[in-house]
Parts: C-alpha cells; sequence; structure tokens
C-alpha cells in the first residue's frame, strides 16, 4: 500500500476552487464573503492533515464479480491489466474541527467548511492520481478516470468489498460504516484501471442520472 500525508499548500488549493463548489462558478463572489473563504482557509491550512492511499491488485476484480461496477464504469475501465483502489480523504483533523464549529452553531461557517472539506478530499483525490502515475510509469502503464461507489451506477455497499482490499481495517484514519457511509465525511474512495492500454478520458455525464455529482459542477 502507498499512503501519504499532505499539507494543504501542497493541494494548491485557492479560492476559486470553494467558489466553484459553492455554485459561483467562475464569478467572484461579494466582499464580505471573499474575507470570509481566506479567512476559513487560513484556519484549515493550519489544522488539517489531508491524506490517501492506495493499493494495485492484478486480480480481475470486474470478471471474477468482485465489483458489481455497473455497465458506465466496466467501459471506462476496458483494456484494464490491473486496478488501483484509493482512498483520500481531508483527514480525521478536519472532521474534528468540522465538529467543533458545528457545536458553535456558526451555520456561515459550517456552510463554507461543507465546500472547503469537498474540495480538499477531491483536491487529495487528484494528488492520489499523480503519485499513481509516477508508480506506473517505469511499466510503460497508465491509469483511466477514478470511479467511486454510488456514483455511474455503482452501489454504495460495494464500499466494504473495496476496503477490504487494503491491509488495514482504516486507510488513512477512515472508519466504514455499515451503510457503507466514510467517516470523515469529507473522504472518497474508488477504483481506477491501470495497464498499458488504457487511457483517461471524458467523464460521460450525459449518460449519467445523478444530478449532484462533483463531475457535473466541475464541468459547469
Amino acid at each position: 500500500m502507498t499512503h501519504c500525508e499532505l499539507s494543504i499548500a501542497e493541494l494548491a488549493l485557492s479560492p476559486s476552487d470553494l467558489y466553484r463548489e459553492m455554485g459561483y462558478g467562475n464569478q467572484t463572489p461579494d466582499a464580505g464573503v471573499v474575507r470570509e473563504v481566506e479567512a476559513l482557509l487560513a484556519q484549515v491550512a493550519r489544522i488539517a492533515r489531508p491524506r490517501y492511499a492506495f493499493v494495485v491488485s492484478e486480480v480481475d476484480l470486474l470478471a471474477g464479480g468482485y465489483f458489481n461496477v455497473g455497465k458506465l464504469i466496466r467501459s471506462q475501465l476496458g483494456g484494464a491489466e490491473a486496478f488501483a483502489l484509493f482512498v483520500a480523504t481531508a483527514g480525521v483533523e478536519f472532521e474534528a474541527f468540522v465538529q467543533t464549529v458545528k457545536q458553535q452553531g456558526d451555520m456561515v461557517q459550517n456552510y463554507l467548511l461543507d465546500a472547503v472539506g469537498s474540495v480538499v478530499a477531491e483536491k487529495t483525490a487528484d494528488r492520489m492520481e499523480e503519485a499513481l502515475q509516477a508508480s506506473l510509469e517505469p511499466r510503460g502503464w497508465h491509469h483511466t478516470n477514478r470511479f467511486s461507489p454510488g456514483y455511474c451506477g455503482w452501489s454504495v455497499a460495494e464500499q466494504h468489498q473495496l476496503f477490504r482490499l487494503f491491509p488495514t481495517p482504516a486507510p488513512c484514519g477512515i472508519r466504514l460504516m455499515e451503510s457503507g457511509l466514510m467517516i470523515p465525511l469529507k473522504s472518497v474512495s474508488g477504483i481506477l484501471g491501470v495497464g498499458a492500454r488504457v487511457q483517461k478520458r471524458d467523464y460521460a455525464c450525459r449518460f449519467c442520472r445523478q444530478p449532484n455529482c462533483f463531475r457535473r459542477k466541475e464541468q459547469a
């Protein structure tokens, strides 16, 4: 298993990332929101310790029926010679900070932290992809897009099968609830195909029925 702890600075996180997550698109919100976001980012930078981990399995996890990812994801993973399973999280420290703010009853801070956590988790997964690709290059391999349980027709219940492929029951400190929910909440997990013949493609959002997918937000 490859595991890494990052700083917020290493994520190259910018206020514009948060504005998009908050629904502003490419527009800048008013000065009051900008000040709130910048102050909160400074706090989060002192507290958060995002983490990612991945493992590569050369077992065919699709043909053997281990995962039932659905037709859309299966088509995107076509040609894979192996599979990378990953988790990425904003971290237990960030989760503790969120709980403290919730107890204080600051609804604005709660809203902003929800956006921050989502962006941090996805940016951490981006860093995971970079590290994965670096590990594949000596073999001349590439990787596909990443896909997560709960999206594109893949049942969130299969989180349990995914977590069993890690050598520790709580990779990066992430605990899995019976429902498949991850704690810390701002965590992502999933699968990528790897091999000499695979490639990253545009996400097939026009075929997806998940209205609140983060990929739709990115493309809005």
